[in-house]
Formats: C-alpha cells, sequence, structure tokens
C-alpha cells in the first residue's frame, strides 16, 4: 500500500493505492473520523481480484485540505475530479454509509464515467419501515458536540461496530486523530451544511433504483443501526432482482465486521 497526495480542485488530497488493473474508487462514510484508513485492511485483498484499488480522504477528512464547499454535492463532483487528477476516465465505486448514495447520484449524473457500484451500509437508500419514526443521528452526522475525548472516539466506533476486539490501540490512534483539529472543524461545518441545506429530493433516490444504468451490489449488516436488515428485505421485495446480501453478526462498518465476506462479494462482482 502506497500513500501519496495530489492537488484536486486546490485541495491537497491524501489517498492510498494498492494493485493494478481496473480502477477502483473506495468512498469512506461522513462520520467523524472517517477516512481512506477505514478501507486500509481490505485494500490488498480487493486488489488481488486483479484491481487498482484507491481509497482517498475526501475534501475535510483524514489528511486533505478543508474546503470552503461542505455540502454533499460538493463530495459528489470531487469524486469525478479526483478521477481527472489521476487520468481514469471510468472507474468503479464502493460507496460506504452516505457516500453509497454519493455514487448511486453520479450514476444518474455521469453513468458514462461509473461501471459497478458496491453500496454499502447506505441507509438513506433503504426505504422507511412503515409507521417508524427517524431516530438518532442522520447520515453522515454521527458524532459529538464538542471535540471528541480518545473515549468518546472509542465510543462512536464501538457503536459502529458488532466484533469490539477490532479496534486495535493503533486503530484508536488513526481515529483519533482524524477526529480532532482541523477534521472535527469541517464535521461542525458539514453539520451546519446539512441543516441549512436545500430542499430534499422530491422523489428519494430509493424509489429511483430501477432507472441506475449501471450493476450495482448492495451489501448490509444485519445488525446494523436503523432497522437496516427490515428495510433491506422490504427493498429486495420492491426490486426482486436486486444483488442485495445482508451479513450476519456485522453492523455498520462492514468492511471490518464482514471484511472477508465483503471482499469475496465485492471483488467478485466488479472483476467479472
Amino acid at each position: 500500500m502506497v500513500e501519496q497526495f495530489i492537488e484536486v480542485d486546490g485541495l491537497r488530497t491524501r489517498y492510498l493505492e494498492e494493485g493494478e488493473g481496473q480502477p477502483v474508487l473506495l468512498l469512506h462514510g461522513a462520520s467523524l473520523g472517517s477516512s481512506a484508513d477505514v478501507w486500509e485492511r481490505n485494500l490488498e485483498p480487493l486488489a488481488g481480484y486483479g484491481l487498482r484499488v484507491i481509497a482517498f480522504d475526501q475534501p475535510g477528512f483524514g489528511g486533505t485540505d478543508n474546503p470552503e464547499d461542505y455540502s454533499v454535492a460538493y463530495r459528489r463532483r470531487f469524486i469525478l475530479q479526483f478521477m481527472d487528477a489521476l487520468g481514469i476516465r471510468k472507474a468503479h465505486l464502493i460507496g460506504h454509509s452516505q457516500a453509497g448514495a454519493m455514487a448511486v447520484g453520479l450514476a444518474f449524473e455521469q453513468p458514462d464515467r461509473i461501471s459497478k457500484i458496491v453500496v454499502m451500509a447506505t441507509g438513506s437508500l433503504l426505504p422507511p419501515l412503515e409507521n417508524a419514526k427517524q431516530s438518532g443521528a442522520r447520515e453522515g452526522e454521527e458524532g459529538t458536540a464538542t471535540e471528541p475525548t480518545f473515549q468518546d472516539t472509542r465510543a462512536l466506533l464501538e457503536h459502529n461496530l458488532f466484533n469490539h476486539s477490532l479496534i486495535t490501540h493503533a486503530e484508536m490512534q488513526t481515529r483519533h486523530r482524524m477526529s480532532t483539529g482541523k477534521n472535527f472543524q469541517a464535521f461542525l461545518e458539514r453539520s451546519h451544511a446539512a441543516q441549512t441545506g436545500g430542499a430534499k429530493e422530491a422523489v428519494p433516490l430509493w424509489q429511483r433504483l430501477d432507472q441506475v444504468g449501471v450493476p450495482m451490489l448492495f451489501i448490509y449488516g444485519k445488525q446494523d443501526r436503523g432497522s437496516a436488515a427490515e428495510r433491506a428485505a422490504l427493498l429486495k421485495h420492491r426490486y426482486p432482482r436486486l444483488n442485495l446480501h445482508v451479513i450476519d453478526r456485522c453492523k455498520h462498518l462492514v468492511q471490518w465486521d464482514a471484511a472477508s465476506q465483503f471482499e469475496t462479494l465485492g471483488g467478485r462482482f466488479l472483476s467479472s
């Protein structure tokens, strides 16, 4: 694995890369502390399927500069700008959490730039349960009101993992470093942008998945928050031919809790 930096839209952008072949971009979610490092354990196994695997820190995350625009729309456009900077015309996308919806949104806007999509743990692409009330932080807004302590960072990780033994001291140090300083300030800016942003889409993306023109694979953890497994069943009922998998003993960080299953499902899907 090689850590590199490149300038994209005036921002010094950090990314990790492994392997050769068809390019695959790994898109992390938007919770506090998210970065390309969330994919570190998955890079080499996915590259083993003959893929060029690239995980990058989105604007305002990890080692990438903070932007002026904190909207989801900007981060979605930035994906294409990052591809342009690396000379990549067309790529597969693997989007975790909020980034799954970003990937699907790009497939509507620029289908000629996207080969295949893997959606992972994206609650906003699932239909709501009948009579259910939305609870907890919205997708991409999970964090703390003040700069987190080391224990706050651990609590957020534990909330998203079924297997807490995966949280090593080294993982904790990285996650905490990515949750403080300029990254915490960016989290506050994103939260503000989400609250003051424009109107929601008239028709939710989950109601338009049959209009997406690229192959898609959906993966969810059975124990993920927001009744994900039940709602995934509703999505499968609506779209019987949808390539959808629900993995047991797995919460929101599918790429950690179910690393081997994700790598096998994703690797075979993207390389076929």
